[in-house]
This record gives C-alpha cells, sequence and structure tokens, in this order.
C-alpha cells in the first residue's frame, strides 16, 4: 500500500510489526477514523503472560495510543479448555476450571502497564470468551456454524498440517480450536463492532478463518494483522531462556531478572528491539542505533530500563539499573538483587552447594546435574569466588558483612541468600 493515512499504520509500519495484513488499505481506513474496534486472544495456559506475547500487546497499546480506536484483550477462559495445537507437538494439558479461572485473574494485572481500561469510545475493554462458548449448544452450533467450514481446507492450515505431517496425534477436542476463535472474532463482531483480529503470524490461517465466517454469517467486512514471530539475530526463539520463559509477573520473575534479559540482548537485536518493545521516539532509537563498539552497551542499559519501566514502572526500572551497576561496576553486593530466604537452622546443618544453585533454592540452574556441569567449567560463583567442589556446604561462615550469600551463575545472573 501507498504511505498509511493513519498514524497507527504509521507506526506499526515504522517500527515492524505487520507480517502480514489482509486488507491494509481498509484497516487504515477505519483506524483514520477512530473505528478500528480490534482484539488479541489471550489464553489462561499459565499465571502469567511471557515475552512472546509482549509484541501483540504493544501492538495495542499503539493503537489506543494513537486514537485509531478501541483495544479488546480477550481472555480464553473457554478455548483454553479446549487449547490450541498452532505451534505445538502434542496435545496440551487440559486445565480444571479453577486452575483456568486462577490463571486468568493473574494475568488480567499485565495489561494495566499499556492499556487504558474504562467506559469511554476508545477505552480498553477486557472480554472472556467463556460467556458466549460455555453456553453453546452443540447441535446448533454444528448446525449454524459448523456447516460454514471445510474440513478439506482446515486439513491444509499449518496448525494441522504440521502435527499430521509429523505423525503426531491431533485430538478432535483440538481440531475444533480453530473453529471457536472464528466464532470469537463473529461474537466479538456482534457484541463490540470489532473489525481486526490481530496476533502473531502462526495465528494467520485461524484469523483469515474468522474472517470468512463473519462473511458468510452476514458480519461486516472483518480484518487480519499478524506481526512475526520473533527469533534472535543468532536465531534463539525470542523470550525462551535456559531458565524458562521470560514470564511478564513480577512475581513470576523479578523486575531485576527482567531488565538482565533485555540488556542481555545481541548486539545485531538492539536496534529492531528499540522499536518494538518501547516507546522510546524514533529520532531516539535511531541515535542509540548507531552507537559502535563498547557503546552499544549504553544502548543496551536503555533497551533494558525502557522495556522494564513500561512493565514495572520507572522506579523498578531504575533501581534494577542501579543494582546491576552496583554489582558490575562496583562489585558491591547489591541488597536490591534478587533474595531468596532460607530457615537460619536450615544453613546451620549447611546446604550443599550444587543444590543451593538449583530449583530448590535460588533455581539459577534448572537442574543439580547442570549445577554440577557448570562447576566443571567454572560458570559458578559464592561471594565471588569460583566454586571448585561440587560437595561443598554453604553454612553461616559464607555470610558476607551484609548477612547474605551470593550465589553468582555467569557475570550476569545473581541472587541473596538470606537467613530468617
Amino acid at each position: 500500500m501507498s504511505t498509511p493515512s493513519s498514524d497507527f499504520m504509521n507506526t506499526l509500519t515504522e517500527r515492524g510489526f505487520i507480517h502480514q495484513a489482509s486488507d491494509p488499505a481498509g484497516i487504515d481506513a477505519l483506524a483514520a477514523k477512530g473505528e478500528l474496534t480490534t482484539y488479541v486472544g489471550y489464553d489462561c495456559t499459565a499465571p502469567s503472560l511471557h515475552v512472546g506475547h509482549l509484541l501483540s500487546i504493544m501492538m495495542l497499546h499503539w493503537l489506543q495510543a494513537t486514537g485509531a480506536g478501541r483495544p479488546i484483550t480477550l481472555m480464553g477462559g473457554g478455548t483454553t479448555r479446549v487449547g490450541d495445537p498452532s505451534g505445538r507437538d502434542e496435545t496440551r494439558k487440559i486445565l480444571t476450571p479453577e486452575t483456568i479461572d486462577a490463571n486468568k485473574a493473574e494475568i488480567q494485572q499485565t495489561f494495566a502497564p499499556f492499556l487504558t481500561f474504562g467506559d469511554g469510545a476508545r477505552d480498553a475493554v477486557m472480554v472472556d470468551n467463556a460467556e458466549w462458548l460455555l453456553k453453546l449448544n452443540y447441535v446448533e452450533f454444528l448446525r449454524d456454524v459448523g456447516r460454514h467450514f471445510s474440513v478439506n481446507q482446515m486439513l491444509t492450515f499449518d496448525s494441522v498440517r504440521l502435527r499430521l505431517d509429523r505423525e503426531q496425534p491431533l485430538s478432535f477436542i483440538e481440531f475444533n480450536y480453530m473453529i471457536l476463535q472464528a466464532y470469537d472474532f463473529v461474537e466479538l463482531s456482534k457484541r463490540y463492532a470489532c473489525r481486526l483480529q490481530m496476533g502473531g503470524s502462526d495465528q494467520w490461517g485461524n484469523i483469515v478463518n474468522g474472517m470468512e465466517l463473519g462473511r458468510r454469517m452476514g458480519a461486516p467486512q472483518l480484518y487480519a494483522l499478524t506481526c512475526p514471530l520473533l527469533t534472535t539475530a543468532s536465531g534463539a526463539k525470542m523470550g525462551k531462556t535456559a531458565a524458562g520463559a521470560v514470564w511478564l509477573n513480577a512475581d513470576m520473575l523479578t523486575p531485576y531478572d527482567y531488565w538482565q534479559f533485555w540488556r542481555n540482548t545481541e548486539d545485531a537485536d538492539v536496534e529492531r528491539f528499540l522499536k518494538l518493545f518501547t516507546v522510546l521516539p524514533m529520532d531516539e532509537i535511531r541515535r542509540l542505533a548507531a552507537l559502535q563498539g563498547a557503546e552499544i552497551n549504553e544502548a543496551k542499559k536503555v533497551l533494558a530500563t525502557e522495556a522494564t519501566a513500561l512493565l514495572h514502572g520507572r522506579a523498578a526500572a531504575d533501581a534494577a539499573s542501579e543494582t546491576a551497576r552496583q554489582t558490575f561496576e562496583q562489585g558491591a553486593v547489591a541488597q536490591t538483587l534478587p533474595t531468596v530466604e532460607v530457615a537460619s537452622a536450615i544453613l546451620e546443618g549447611g546446604i550443599g552447594v550444587l543444590a543451593a544453585f538449583g530449583p530448590d533454592y535460588t533455581g539459577l540452574v534448572p537442574s543439580t546435574s547442570e549445577a554440577r556441569r557448570q562447576v566443571k567449567s567454572g560458570g559458578l560463583r559464592v561471594n565471588d569466588a569460583a566454586v571448585t567442589d561440587e560437595r561443598a556446604t554453604l553454612t553461616k561462615a559464607d555470610l558476607t558483612p551484609e548477612g547474605v550469600i551470593k550465589l553468582s551463575f555467569g557475570k550476569k545472573k545473581h541472587v541473596l541468600l538470606r537467613p530468617v
């Protein structure tokens, strides 16, 4: 398309959010009039969203910030009971309704830093598809909705085809997921005049399915827009680390560890991530992207602080930055490092050093076997001294003058053990 007329499409294009769009000109026209009510769906499979969800959250942020329309965060209280097969090699674990509700309650807090919720025309609204999916009559649904779907076409979608090509089982309940997601789009069109669904590029087939169902069921013209599924410059999946997913909830990943995740960005990714995951002006991003050599580390610190401030607030971001400065530049034991409390009685008896680094205590490494491997390669330190004996124990004799034991994995991951 030519240069967009809306700030929304201009922003998404300039910052690199757009992977596919069904009708860029049509989307742009609605955005320019401020009538682009848009939704993104989030299933409740865990108590927190992770960094992989941030792209779509930022797209909803820019929708609202540019005045293009109303954002809808659709919680999958209904679809989570089925399980999205997209990008999966096996069936998702079926969660109980109680677990789904608990996860949903935790996830809801994630959106507040990025979106303004309320009753205004462009205020964000949170909806749960359980409102309509759990009330469906199966036979009526098959007659009124299911008849619009071609099994031949459904078998060509990546979420189905890739599983079948690898001869991995695909359950009937998963096969129905794309029908339910399509129905969500039509239902949101009726209830909220929603015209656009956004999501990751792996959702393209599902979103187009919803557009086509809307056409067959008499909905206004619906639209699709997807963002790329990000990998780092080295090819790693964005948001996956040796320790697991990079969670957005502070009680699952501390603001300091979140800051460190962004600080560890590869040089080649700094400009792209500044565009996607901060709200810095483009001129400032271009200035930071032009830094060379060791100066690129300053751009990484800005990325880390700005991304953390968006999610956890400016005070938490500045505190994380200062903790990192004290820890790395001054070699100090910063009291604001992530802390794990341990009973004094346990420390009296001694904690095996491998266990201290493992999941039972600090979780700096995923297992004691990995801790053992890191000892052999010199990757673990206690109070900045390399661990050389895998049979060593930590006791009160190891406490620093600050009353803690500092455990370090590599140069950038630190946790304090504090007796209570």
